[in-house]
This record gives C-alpha cells, sequence and structure tokens, in this order.
C-alpha cells in the first residue's frame, strides 16, 4: 500500500469479466439471496444502473425483504441519489425499527446533506453492531462538542469495563482521533470478554496497520477470517497487509476475493489499483481508482490516489478535476489539498499553491501538517527575490 502521505486505502470491488447476470423476472417469487447475486455481478460488471433496476423490480414486489432493499438504497446513494436512498431505507425502518445495519446507512445519507443532528441520532441507533463511531466522531467534531461526547463515551466505558461492545466503541473513538496505541487497550479489553468478536479482531488489526506493524495485524485478521472466512472486511484487510508488506503476490488473490465479495464496494479496487502502482503499472492503477469511483464517488480514497497518479505523471488539468471533486466529498481532507497544492506549484501557479499548503497545513494528521509546512516553506523561499549582495 503506498504511503504517500501516511496510510491510503483499505477494502473491496470490481471483476475484471463481465459475468452474464440473471434479470429479476427470470428470478424464483422470492430469493433474496439470488437477487442480491444478480446485482452485485451487474455492478461487477460496470452496470449499476442494471443492478438497480433488477433490484427496484424485486424490491417492488418483495417490500418486506430488508436485504435486497438495503443493497438497493446502497446503490442509490453510490450513484448520487440521496432522495431514493432516503426513501428506501426509511421504508425499511417502517417495517424494521431497530435494522442497525439500515440506522448506519440513514445515517450517512443524512451526514452527506450535512444534517448532523439527525445522521448522529441514525449513528446512535446503529450501536452496537456497526462501525458508526467514526462516523460520530466527525459529526461532533463538525458540531463542535466532540469533547462532551468522547467524555460520555469514555464514562459509560468505565461504568461497564466488561462490556465488550462499549470498550470497542471507545476504542474506534480512539482510532479515529489518530490515537492508535491507546485504541488497542480498549480492543484487548473487549476481546478478554469476546475473544470471537470479528468487529474488535478487524479494528484491532487497522490499529496495528495505523502503527505500521503489519505482521500483528495480519495476526489479528487472520482470527478474524477462521471464524468467517466470508467476512469482507478482515479479507480484504489482510490483502491490504500483505500489499504494505511488499508481499504482492499474496496480497492479490486476497483482495480480488473480497472484491468478490462486495463488489458495490470501492475500498479494494483501490487497493488493487495501489497493488498496479506497486508494479510500475500506473495506467492499470487509474484504471482501478476509476473503477472505484465508479463503484461509489464518495471514495475519498479513490480521489486522493487517483489525484496522485495523474499529478505525478503530468496530467495536470485532470489531477486538478479530480481533487476539486475529492475536495467536495470531504474538504477537511488534508492529502487533498496538498496533492492540489504540488499540481499548482507544477504548473506555475505559486499563489494558489500557497492557498492550498496552507489549508492542509492544519490538518489534524500529523504527517499531512508536517508535509504542508514543508511544502509552504520550499515554495516561499524559491519564490522570494535573492537579496542584492552590498555593495564593497
Amino acid at each position: 500500500m503506498r504511503r504517500l502521505l501516511l496510510t491510503l486505502a483499505l477494502v473491496a470491488a470490481l471483476p475484471l469479466g463481465a459475468p452474464s447476470v440473471a434479470r429479476a423476472d427470470a428470478l424464483p417469487l422470492s430469493d433474496p439471496v439470488g437477487v442480491m447475486k444478480a446485482a452485485r455481478q451487474e455492478v461487477a460488471a460496470d452496470d449499476i444502473a442494471g443492478a438497480i433496476r433488477t433490484l427496484g423490480l424485486y424490491v417492488a414486489l418483495h417490500p418486506e425483504e430488508a436485504g435486497p432493499a438495503r443493497l438497493l438504497g446502497d446503490l442509490y446513494y453510490r450513484v448520487g441519489k440521496l432522495v431514493q436512498a432516503e426513501t428506501t431505507y426509511r421504508a425499511i425502518l417502517a417495517l424494521y425499527p431497530t435494522d442497525k445495519e439500515t440506522h448506519n446507512r440513514l445515517g450517512t445519507v443524512y451526514a452527506t446533506e450535512n444534517r448532523v443532528d439527525e445522521a448522529i441520532a441514525q449513528f446512535n441507533a446503529s450501536l452496537p453492531g456497526t462501525d458508526s463511531v467514526p462516523d460520530l466522531v466527525a459529526l461532533h467534531q463538525r458540531k463542535g462538542d466532540f469533547d462532551q461526547y468522547k467524555s460520555a463515551m469514555e464514562r459509560v466505558a468505565t461504568t461497564f469495563p466488561t462490556d465488550p461492545d462499549l470498550q470497542a466503541e471507545v476504542g474506534r473513538l480512539y482510532a479515529a482521533i489518530g490515537q492508535p496505541r491507546v485504541a488497542m487497550v480498549y480492543y484487548r479489553r473487549a476481546l478478554v470478554d469476546d475473544p470471537q468478536s470479528l468487529d474488535a479482531l478487524n479494528w484491532y488489526g487497522l490499529a496495528f496497520m495505523d502503527v505500521y506493524d503489519e505482521a500483528d495485524a495480519i495476526r489479528q485478521f487472520e482470527k478474524c477470517t477462521g471464524l468467517s472466512p466470508q467476512d469482507y472486511a478482515c479479507v480484504a484487510n489482510t490483502g491490504a497487509a500483505y500489499l504494505a508488506l511488499g508481499q504482492f503476490a499474496t496480497a492479490e488473490p486476497l483482495l480480488l476475493r473480497a472484491r468478490d465479495l462486495a463488489p458495490e464496494q470501492p475500498e479494494a479496487l483501490v487497493n488493487l489499483g495501489d497493488l498496479a502502482d506497486s508494479r510500475n503499472d500506473w495506467k492499470g492503477a487509474v484504471t482501478w481508482y476509476l473503477r472505484a469511483l465508479s463503484a461509489s464517488p464518495y471514495s475519498r480514497d479513490a480521489y486522493i490516489d487517483l489525484g496522485y497518479e495523474y499529478e505525478n505523471h503530468g496530467f495536470y488539468p485532470q489531477a486538478e478535476a479530480v481533487l476539486v471533486k475529492g475536495m467536495a466529498i470531504d474538504p477537511t481532507e488534508g492529502r487533498l489539498h496538498v496533492l492540489l497544492g504540488m499540481t499548482y506549484k507544477d504548473v506555475g501557479e505559486p499563489s494558489l499553491a500557497l492557498a492550498q499548503f496552507k489549508i492542509a497545513e492544519t490538518s489534524d494528521d500529523r504527517s499531512v501538517a508536517d508535509i504542508a509546512r514543508q511544502s509552504l516553506i520550499a515554495l516561499t523561499d524559491s519564490t522570494t527575490p535573492a537579496a542584492s549582495s552590498s555593495p564593497h
């Protein structure tokens, strides 16, 4: 995994071949597993519109089946149809008010629309059982009450020290604010009380990756896949860890397997792009990153890596367009601002470059802020006229 400005991407999505796809009207009257498989094959064949049609027909006939409806909402969200996504998720919750996965997804829609309080309510309703804590951290930071939220989380975890879900959630909080070693303490507590927690094992592994200890990360991910060989996140993250170690032959089949498990997700595609780049196939990398953005136009890491490739190979207009689009998704992502600053510097726009480096200098990611600061200094020195020598 390339570490241009630190760790970039993790986890899933799209086969190169286009398998034959079953249409909804060819499926049995009730076949939620079959219709979801058919839709995922269409996504894998770069036909998200077809997948939406397949699922839409099926859900209209079987509105009581939450799985296909949830996948339909996911695809609406990924193509930017937020109203349709919200309507689909709310229809599920009308039937199943305690469906945590759907609360999580509805929270994502609201967060994208900057409906902060509504998003927080949905993410809280999704816990425990989903990975909503990083979203809650970002939302409370946006709202300005993160310190209160953090204190409340710590207080509850102290009150219930043997509740593995609460311990793991506090771990996720610390991971989200860039303190992976503190996060590990909470993950270990969670695993003492529930050694088979797939979430805790996966998050513990991610914390090891955050401190560049891929060997221990792989041990946690493999415990997870040993318990559940079809667990998408753990399979994909195992591949990401081997990729970070430079063990490409081991990483590739894992990433391809993760892609097959969930072709509607973008993360493994991003990692497959990183794999291609590591093999000096930058054009292949661009293809994977574009596929990731086709699967999800909200994939921040795909924008970062694609922007890097374009900037690094002199395609500056394309780099600018990609990076600006990425900022529309996450205007606070310092890596996007650093890369855009580099792009402006290379095309001879120092004032625009300085503005981007100054924004990135405020990043919460210390390494990104350091790179931005060094870039500012170097650019300022290069654009400052040399002082004239004093006459003798």
